[in-house]
């Protein structure tokens, strides 16, 4: 019963993940500001191969800064 819900998780993580990569993409921000981001997913994707709980708290904490439209300085 476990290993369906980690299923579900890990279903759950990659879909939101993809719909964040195409809220990243979509932003009309300086470039700089686009890669930073992107590296967060990155992060959030390497998280999501060892600790599938701690990559999902990321990405909500990452999606809630995009929706209040928060977002990291660039290089």
């Amino acid at each position: 019963m476990e290993r369906d819900s980690q299923l579900e998780l890990y279903e759950a993580v990659a879909a939101r993940l993809k719909v964040a990569h195409t809220r990243v993409r979509e932003l009309q921000v300086p470039e700089g500001v686009r890669m930073a981001l992107s590296r967060k997913l990155l992060a959030v994707t390497a998280v999501a191969k060892h600790d599938l709980a701690d990559a999902a708290r990321r990405l909500d904490r990452l999606m809630k800064d995009l929706d209040e439209g928060r977002f990291p300085q660039g290089d």
